[in-house]
């Protein structure tokens, strides 16, 4: 069969489904049924692992400017347990000047004689702030010094660094080492320095990640002279700290089953074969909107392909299948940097439509890891913030200027369940396999994520569709059940993320835009950036050992009902 007719077929396939999808619940949407949720905390399906407590951002050095300290502050503050930091450029030379995609430290140069010449003052500016705000690094182990650089065959004149936007990729920083004994050394010089600085105990607690998408133009080598860089640096960070976790190898999204998916796989022969270190398994996963019809169409489930190709590769490995395994990129597209200026298919950044993405995403993530036996410890969200930029300028970040954006709020919502994961059932879900394929591109998927910890249930509730003008308000309809016998009422709390709530973004719309809000404009809006209750507590009666719960849920919201007794 040729291509052509292939993706004819496919594509059929998958209108078929999405169809399906769409007319299985339009017609009961229609007809204004509200969505069934059912909740039963009586059938646990795993722990909830706090997957959402890991972010990450090219520009190193933003840790250490205000709005940069500020925010790694609110993450600690909104979980209960360690949040980790991944950034790139922490070995890459410079002056610690960020721009955009680029920061340096300056770590490491050689004098004269080709002896190494060690510099830890930015750095260690770096891992103290990290340190001041209660959070722990996920040290990526990249990008290669300018005096340590392989020069490139056909490539005198390449310089050391590019610049965005353009071919970023293309300098000698994604080069490999020039002689792998001195890498090796700079990767135990650096850990060696780690643990003097802040103690073995607490670097036994961080993950040391060797470089970044070996398989792209992150590096400028073969797939074999990344897994000999890697048995360097894990040699070097063993040799520094017994016990110190190393993996790798961070590679995009193996959705494809092309060059990304063979690398993955690839890497994990090498281990297994050269039995080489490895405590976890790291690999990287986008979704991909696009502008349709005028308007900006989501693609989650370029992103759930994503998570489970790399599953089925990982699960192929019995050797390796309890090892940890870090989603150490999972986003909604590939280019935090790129503005909603320079791509209008990023403009979902600003409003609800990221977070309702990201709970969409967040809850098939556990039901992936289930699917394959995955020990799934992270979705790590490559979303900071970017200093000194216009507020609200449209680039993937957690913040604005020192303003929460709504996506952060998911994460505080996130971060206030624990303990066991409960079966949930929704009429108005679009089931696993479907939003894998073709996204939500019918009726909107309308189910839940819930948790039960001692005498508290925590259930998150999301109206998500990848287009926005076809996501109408949705009566919803929760029904908790399993409240343990003799409980006659229990006291509810509700956090709501829309379009009036815990958003910054649609209050700066009202004060006309301003690029540069002045102060009241600015405690107004930080005020409206977090994370909102809908009223009060409330006592609500328990019939039959459970609750109900009511209420019309906007399209692109997400809610958080505690239930308490």
């Amino acid at each position: 069969m040729d291509m052509r007719m292939r993706g004819w077929l496919c594509g059929l396939i998958a209108m078929g489904l999405a169809v399906g999808a769409g007319a299985r619940v339009g017609s009961a949407q229609d007809a204004k049924r509200p969505a069934e949720i059912r909740v039963d905390l009586e059938k646990k399906v795993g722990q909830y692992e706090p997957i959402y407590r890991w972010f990450g951002f090219d520009e190193a050095n933003y840790a250490t400017a205000a709005n940069g300290r500020k925010l790694l502050g609110e993450l600690h503050a909104m979980s209960p347990v360690p949040v980790y930091i991944r950034s790139h450029h922490l070995l890459t030379s410079g002056d610690g000047t960020p721009k955009l995609k680029w920061s340096s430290t300056g770590v490491y140069s050689e004098d004269a004689q080709g002896r190494p010449v060690y510099e830890w003052k930015i750095l260690d500016g770096i891992f103290d702030a990290y340190k001041a705000a209660g959070v722990k690094p996920m040290v990526e182990l990249g990008f290669m010094p300018k005096d340590l650089a392989a020069k490139l065959p056909g490539k005198p004149d390449q310089p050391y660094q590019m610049h965005f936007p353009g071919d970023v990729l293309g300098g000698a920083s994604n080069n490999p080492p020039k002689d792998y004994a001195k890498w090796q050394a700079l990767v135990q010089a650096v850990v060696a320095h780690l643990v003097q600085r802040y103690g073995k105990s607490e670097v036994l607690t961080w993950y040391f990640e060797v470089w970044n998408e070996p398989d792209i133009s992150y590096w400028h080598g073969t797939p074999e002279e990344y897994y000999r860089l890697y048995d360097a640096s894990a040699a070097g960070v063993k040799a520094a700290l017994r016990g110190a976790r190393v993996g790798g190898p961070a590679t995009t999204g193996p959705g494809g089953k092309g060059k990304s998916y063979a690398m993955l796989r690839g890497f994990l022969e090498h281990v297994r074969d050269t039995k080489q270190p490895l405590d976890f398994i790291s690999f990287h996963a986008k979704g991909q909107p696009r502008i349709s019809n005028g308007e900006v169409t989501m693609g989650i489930n370029h992103e759930l392909r994503d998570v489970n190709a790399g599953f089925e590769v990982i699960e192929g490995f019995p050797e390796f299948r309890n090892l940890p395994v870090i989603l150490s990129e999972a986003d909604p597209e590939g280019c935090a940097a790129c503005s909603a200026k320079m791509n209008p298919a990023n403009a979902y950044r600003n409003g609800t439509l990221y977070p309702a993405y990201t709970a969409a995403a967040y809850a098939r993530m556990f039901q992936l890891a289930d699917e394959h036996g995955i020990n799934l410890i992270a979705m790590l969200s490559w979303a900071f913030e970017f200093e000194g930029r216009d507020t609200f300028e449209g680039f993937r970040s957690l913040a604005t200027n020192g303003i929460d954006k709504p996506v952060l709020n998911f994460f505080r919502m996130a971060a206030k369940m624990g303990g066991e994961r409960v079966k949930v059932e929704s009429t108005d879900a679009v089931p696993l396999d479907v939003i894998r394929e073709t996204g939500v591109r019918g009726a909107p998927d309308v189910d839940a994520l819930a948790t039960v910890n001692g005498r508290k249930a925590m259930v998150m509730v999301w109206n998500y569709q990848d287009t926005v003008a076809q996501d109408p308000e949705v009566g919803t309809t929760v029904v908790v059940s399993g409240v343990p016998a003799g409980v006659k009422q229990v006291q509810v709390r509700e956090w709501r993320i829309d379009a009036t709530h815990s958003n910054a973004y649609m209050m700066w719309k009202t004060m006309g835009s301003p690029a540069h809000p002045d102060a009241d404009q600015r405690t107004k809006l930080e005020s409206a950036g977090k994370l909102q209750e809908m009223g009060g507590v409330r006592a609500v009666a328990v019939k039959d050992g459970a609750v109900k719960l009511e209420e019309t849920l906007p399209g692109e919201s997400v809610s958080l009902y505690e239930v308490s007794w």
